[in-house]
């Protein structure tokens, strides 16, 4: 089984999702890609989308060098069984560097495609793990922007088989939250 790790958080030392992703990707074994977004990612921009575009034969060698890192990141999606991303919940939702992932893998002909009966995912057959921490936001609740937006991203691009271990409130709750998602990976199925 090969897993792509994904790190959201931009604290590399002292993560609640950092240590529950770990713990996840142990739990699961097989062969790791490793993907850290705490330095961030480029946002699309219009250079980006017109080059994203324009038909694959037609592209220069700028807009091929402008997909690039958006091609390598969809390789790594496509060539993983397991996505396992630690999301940290930033003011109710994803943080900006995970929002720049999404946006460079969201690829229609890559990862989607559409059709008569609207967009249907390619990447089907795959599962993720989201490990979530708040520092107050109760996971599942309707100012939780950041999970039920991961679920419907991955459900876009196929991937429906989604689990979301949350360490929430962790604020309120401390170590009693961390405990409880702690035990619920140790009883995650591999």
């Amino acid at each position: 089984m090969t897993i792509l790790h994904i790190d959201s958080s931009a604290r590399t030392q002292g993560s609640v999702t950092r240590d529950l992703s770990a713990d996840i990707v142990a739990k699961l074994g097989g062969d790791v890609i490793r993907r850290d977004l705490s330095e961030a990612l480029p946002q699309i921009n219009e250079t980006w989308v017109n080059a994203n575009f324009t038909a694959v034969d037609d592209r220069d060698t700028a807009q091929r060098d402008t997909l690039a890192l958006s091609d390598q990141l969809v390789e790594e999606l496509k060539a993983a069984d397991t996505i396992v991303i630690g999301a940290p919940v930033y003011n109710f939702g994803v943080p900006a560097a995970l929002k720049a992932w999404i946006d460079l893998i969201a690829r229609a002909g890559l990862t989607f495609k559409y059709t008569e009966n609207g967009p249907v995912g390619l990447l089907e057959g795959k599962r993720a793990v989201i490990a979530v921490a708040t520092g107050g936001t109760p996971v599942g609740s309707d100012i939780d922007f950041a999970s039920g937006y991961l679920k419907h991203v991955l459900g876009f691009v196929g991937i429906h088989n989604v689990d979301v271990i949350a360490a929430d409130r962790v604020m309120a709750q401390g170590e009693e939250a961390i405990a409880n998602a702690k035990a619920d990976i140790a009883e995650l199925a591999a």
